[in-house]
């Protein structure tokens, strides 16, 4: 019970149905959001696409305008130059014309300068073996050089083994020399009268 005294509200009719400020208000309707999204996402990935896996593949849109202007200015350069085209044409074709390198030389060059065995050679010791000379004088004897002096040397000291010859004349004999002896220091000088000498220096065995 109420301690106020009842009034005009406190008269509920005995029909059910509702009157007055009792309304029922119905919950608005909320738009779905899920096509939206859907076509947002597959908007995004077509894009990505188009951006990095494009450009890898050459799918670019600066070539195409690129290779257009190329064959064109290609094919205006071929109709405005004939002569260029009939000179590339005959420069893609064989030579049948030997080069002069291609042609054998009719007087080939000697490796080595010829042999004169019968110019006499002078050996010299110049170093403190005894008897060095005399060894070395026979070697060079049963090479088929004929000897001239066998002594020990009485110049300015040696630092190593040489061969001199005079002129090059002698620049066979004095390479064949060498290779016998084992000697690779050849000197082409005048100072000898002899045209070969061979000075052995220190250190010859």
């Amino acid at each position: 019970m109420t301690k106020f005294a009842r009034d005009e509200f406190d008269r509920v009719p005995q029909s059910s149905s509702r009157q007055g400020v009792h309304r029922l208000v119905a919950s608005a309707s909320r738009p779905t959001l899920w096509p939206v999204l859907l076509l947002g996402g597959i908007a995004l990935a077509v894009g990505l696409v188009a951006f990095l896996i494009l450009p890898k593949l050459g799918f670019t849109s600066s070539t195409t305008p690129q290779a257009v202007v190329t064959a064109d200015a290609s094919k205006q350069s071929t109709v405005a130059s004939p002569s260029a085209n009939s000179s590339a044409q005959a420069s893609s074709q064989p030579s049948t014309q030997p080069s002069p390198s291609d042609t054998p030389s009719s007087t080939p060059t000697p490796s080595t300068a010829p042999l004169d065995k019968t110019a006499a050679v002078a050996v010299y010791n110049g170093t403190t073996t005894s008897g060095l000379a005399a060894r070395v004088a026979g070697m060079v004897q049963v090479g088929g050089w004929p000897l001239s002096t066998v002594a020990n040397w009485g110049g300015m000291p040696q630092q190593t083994s040489s061969v001199f010859y005079k002129g090059a004349a002698q620049k066979g004999n004095a390479e064949a020399l060498g290779k016998l002896l084992g000697i690779s220091n050849l000197v082409d000088s005048a100072e000898f009268q002899q045209p070969v000498v061979v000075i052995l220096g220190p250190g010859y065995k």
